[in-house]
């Protein structure tokens, strides 16, 4: 008789006699399932929900006429992997027995890692390559999951007109709102809900737990490009193509959501200093910006980005622009963000024209008839975005969007300095990597490119699928328009909220030190300086500034654990620190250092009779300021 046995990975039909054992029926069905595949843990049930679920080592004595199974019966198998590689994580941990040994318990699942920082989510080139339970295998930030662990709801007081229980009681008048409630947010004038409210009305939507149904990922990243591997057995594109594995039309719509919804500078002084090389050159200007994510309690479950920090790349600043160059040192200085806490989170540039007043105004380029983002501007936002991808246990690709900012500084209609922040969409940083559009001239235009090449050829590497948007026309309809040969900008970017705290706690108090590549300004980083600015200060070091981190790491004269305790006693400025860094061998050698250059690290004040400097209570005895060893010598050239 022939039997029908549906699996996570396909259905099997398989012929067996009712003489024969559930032994002999798992030794024809496990050469079709999956290499990965652990034989212990293959469950048979005849519920899709499993609810009377044996394995079958513990049936495979007996007969399948026993049970009751007749010809076209259907059988439900389910089973688990041996490692996390059955889900296409081909990590780089696989490759190394020693890593892959040590990451598995003695049951088999894999330990997830304890450090506090977010993982890389799994490198996806295909749409193919799933993540089977990523909530089990990827690690993502804690901020993210400490918002997984609140509810979100919107508490409402109790409406004293239409509320007609007692105080206990509750009603659709007072009950707490969904932190995606369009009412709330057009009410507070929110105009975009946060990723984790978007994640739970996608997640209401698409999973019914009522029903019984597995779970599905709520969160599905977009995916433009032509698909690898197709099964349909035809040669790889462009060689050859079917509707399985092009993409699909592409509609725009204006995102609905950011993955920040805030842009806090911790201190003015850090786009002071930062405007500062703009104000002596008239050129523009180019940095990243260090800082850390924390919860943002003015948007229901929103992230805000904290800067403390901007590093200045190597450049070429001009009146119009900016040309980049390679940026050599970008992992040391991510290694030194990384002993302070902080991480890339955004960009932010310069584009300021001086009004010519003489009072401080800039020209005002950037209104509602010009443009306030160009489209140059967003394929460069969306390649950064691509390259800081976030990684998410709630998408089948282990990643979902990215949390990285752009901050322009421009001149408003006001002609005051002001910061703009966007965030570009999810669909723009998609296009953008599968090299479906392309700037123009006309700053609000961005363009569809062709499929043939600049010689009239057939490209090779990229398939352009039709791209349309959708619109209201002149007589109010919502009507959807042919992208090509180009759209407006409006639908590939959202606006962001910036600001600085009432009360600033910077976590870099100390100023002084030259920044990184601004030679042209006559700012150079040089060891008399590191001298200049590790001095005492109200009995403490002075080293509390990220320029000056950064260039300490670049001499390497400290070692990790050593360079890891010079960023605490700049973070914390704690005393007891600062006494355990200056026995360390790495600050007897940069001690050595300036002493080579002619310069000398200050020592430690020492105290005499309740705090009183020696050199200080010596030099101001008899009434005058004269050295003490000068005065010596004086009375002994008049003793002779």
């Amino acid at each position: 008789m022939l039997i029908r046995l549906r699996a996570p990975d396909g259905m099997f039909r398989l012929t067996v006699e009712k003489d024969d054992t559930f032994n002999d029926l798992g030794l024809q069905l496990l050469p079709k399932l999956p290499a990965t595949v652990d034989p212990t843990t293959i469950t048979l049930s005849n519920h899709p929900t499993g609810g009377d679920a044996k394995r079958i080592g513990e049936i495979a004595k007996f007969k399948i006429g026993q049970i009751g199974l007749s010809h076209g019966d259907l059988i439900f198998v389910s089973y688990k992997h041996k490692d996390a590689t059955a889900n296409g994580d081909k990590s780089d941990d696989a490759s190394t027995p020693a890593a892959s040994s040590s990451s598995n318990r003695l049951n088999g699942k894999p330990i997830l890692p304890t450090e506090d920082h977010p993982a890389d989510p799994v490198t996806v080139t295909s749409p193919e390559v799933r993540i089977k339970n990523p909530w089990e295998v990827v690690k993502q930030s804690p901020l993210d999951d400490r918002l997984d662990k609140l509810d979100g709801k919107i508490p409402r007081k109790l409406d004293t007109k239409m509320c007609r229980h007692g105080p206990k009681g509750m009603c659709d008048y007072c009950m707490p709102l969904d932190p995606f409630n369009p009412q709330y947010l057009e009410e507070k004038k929110i105009k975009y809900m946060s990723v984790h409210s978007y994640l739970r009305k996608t997640n209401s939507a698409t999973n019914k737990p009522e029903l019984g149904s597995s779970f599905i990922p709520p969160l599905v990243e977009p995916y433009y490009r032509v698909k690898r591997d197709c099964p349909s057995g035809h040669p790889q594109w462009p060689e050859g193509i079917c509707t399985k594995c092009q993409p699909s039309a592409i509609i725009l719509q204006p995102q609905t959501f950011r993955m920040v919804d805030h842009v806090e500078f911790s201190s003015p002084q850090i786009i002071d200093k930062f405007l500062d090389a703009w104000r002596r050159t008239g050129t523009q200007r180019l940095g990243y910006l260090y800082g850390r994510y924390m919860e943002y309690d003015v948007v229901p479950l929103g992230v805000k980005a904290v800067v403390e920090a901007i590093y200045e790349p190597p450049q070429v600043d001009e009146v119009d622009g900016i040309s980049l160059e390679p940026w050599d040192n970008e992992k040391d200085i991510n290694e030194v963000a990384k002993l302070c806490g902080l991480e890339q989170v955004g960009v932010i540039w310069t584009d300021l024209v001086d009004s010519g007043k003489g009072d401080g105004t800039a020209v005002c380029k950037r209104h509602a008839d010009s443009y306030y983002l160009a489209s140059q501007e967003i394929c460069f936002a969306a390649r950064l975005q691509a390259q800081h991808p976030k990684a998410t246990k709630w998408s089948d690709t282990g990643r979902f969007g990215s949390n990285f900012v752009t901050c322009i500084v421009s001149g408003n209609e006001q002609g005051e300095i002001s910061i703009s922040s966007y965030q570009m969409s999810n669909d723009a940083v998609e296009m953008v990597r599968a090299d479906i559009i392309e700037p123009s001239a006309d700053p609000n235009i961005m363009l569809v490119r062709e499929e043939e090449e600049d010689d009239g050829s057939t490209s090779r590497t990229r398939y352009i699928p039709e791209v349309f948007y959708r619109r209201i026309n002149e007589y109010g309809a919502n009507v959807q328009e042919n992208a090509k040969p180009g759209f407006p900008v409006e639908y590939l970017f959202v606006t962001l909220t910036h600001g600085f705290p009432e009360v600033p706690k910077p976590l870099f108090t100390d100023e002084g030190f030259p920044i990184a590549n601004r030679e042209y300004v006559g700012e150079v980083q040089e060891v008399p300086a590191v001298a200049k600015m590790l001095k005492q200060k109200d009995n403490r070091m002075v080293m509390s500034n990220f320029h000056l981190l950064c260039f300490v790491h670049k001499m390497g004269v400290f070692s990790q654990e050593e360079e890891a305790l010079l960023c605490q006693v700049a973070l914390f400025k704690d005393l007891s620190e600062s006494f355990k860094l200056r026995s360390t061998p790495g600050w007897q050698t940069l001690a050595v250092i300036l002493q080579t250059t002619g310069e000398r690290l200050p020592k430690r004040p020492r105290s005499y009779h309740g705090g009183a400097d020696v050199r200080a209570s010596s030099s101001s005895s008899n009434g005058t300021d004269e050295p003490l060893a000068k005065r010596f010598a004086g009375v002994r050239l008049n003793g002779d």
